[in-house]
């Protein structure tokens, strides 16, 4: 089964991924069911899977803290001796970000690029400026604009020692218009787990804001998971080598192996959940 030809949304998928894919529902549909019976108990799962997601997904972004900080951080709002403010400021902002989704799903609020703009808001908050790289090398203090589309290139240095850049700042509004458009004439006819992943890397390949791409593209992939009654997956930091190597390999014109890094994710995280719930 294939999309359109354009590579940033191109991936086939095969039978195995296929039975992945009906693995990770019928995994949906037992916690669904399993809940129903333990909803005193899904209220200490579902902070659990908060702190794990907000643990993860930080830590990849080069966090410091570890789950039991970060736990106790947000459950006694105290900070940890050591430890840089920024990272207790990234567990708050990604916290509240997580506790804002259900307002949108509440709302019945479509992905847009509006509320792309209000995740990277809320990630960013109290966030005066980032680390970037000048011409020389040299790290300096970049403004930033939470919020608002890049106004300067971005890129990352690679393992293998060269450049990626990301899609230059004059380009991101069409690329963002032309994502949020897939995604509307897919929702319906798409598995929420594969519309979620392209929207993912998507968003890191274009790379719109100044800083929170990478935890604002795991955060709108849940959205889209949630809104179409799915639960969150969460990417564990030890993963991170082989979410970077798929997405790697997405760049190169090839979304399956993405989908399938985040599909098998998704079902170590809802095999935890179940776990848990047993």
């Amino acid at each position: 089964m294939e999309n359109n030809t354009n590579q940033f949304y191109n991936y086939t998928i095969s039978n195995e991924v296929d039975e992945i894919l009906k693995q990770a529902s019928s995994l949906n549909t037992t916690i669904k069911k399993e809940k129903e019976g333990n909803e005193s108990l899904w209220g200490i799962i579902a902070k659990k899977l908060k702190v794990d997601w907000t643990y993860n997904s930080n830590g990849i972004e080069g966090s410091t803290l570890t789950f039991g900080e970060t736990l106790f951080f947000l459950n006694e709002g105290l900070t940890v001796e050591g430890k840089p403010f920024k990272d207790f400021l990234d567990a708050r902002n990604h916290a509240e970000t997580i506790d804002y989704l259900y307002d949108i799903i509440a709302d019945k609020r479509d992905v847009s690029e509006s509320i792309i703009k209000e995740i990277n808001a809320l990630l960013l908050g109290d966030m005066g400026y980032t680390l970037a790289l000048n011409s020389l090398g040299e790290k300096v203090k970049k403004k930033l604009n939470a919020g608002e589309y890049k106004q300067q290139a971005n890129h990352v240095l690679q393992p293998d020692g060269t450049i990626h850049w990301y899609v230059e700042p004059l380009k991101v509004k069409d690329e963002m218009q032309a994502l949020i458009e897939w995604i509307e004439q897919n929702l319906d006819s798409l598995h929420p787990i594969i519309i979620a992943a392209i929207t993912h890397y998507n968003l890191v390949r274009i790379h719109a804001f100044d800083d929170g791409n990478g935890r604002g593209a795991r955060i709108i992939m849940n959205l889209i998971l949630m809104k179409q009654g799915f639960y969150p997956v969460v990417i564990k930091v030890e993963k991170k080598r082989h979410y970077l190597n798929a997405l790697a390999e997405a760049d190169k014109g090839d979304l399956t192996p993405f989908i399938q890094f985040i599909n098998d994710e998704l079902i170590s995280t809802y095999n935890r959940i179940i776990n848990d719930l047993l």
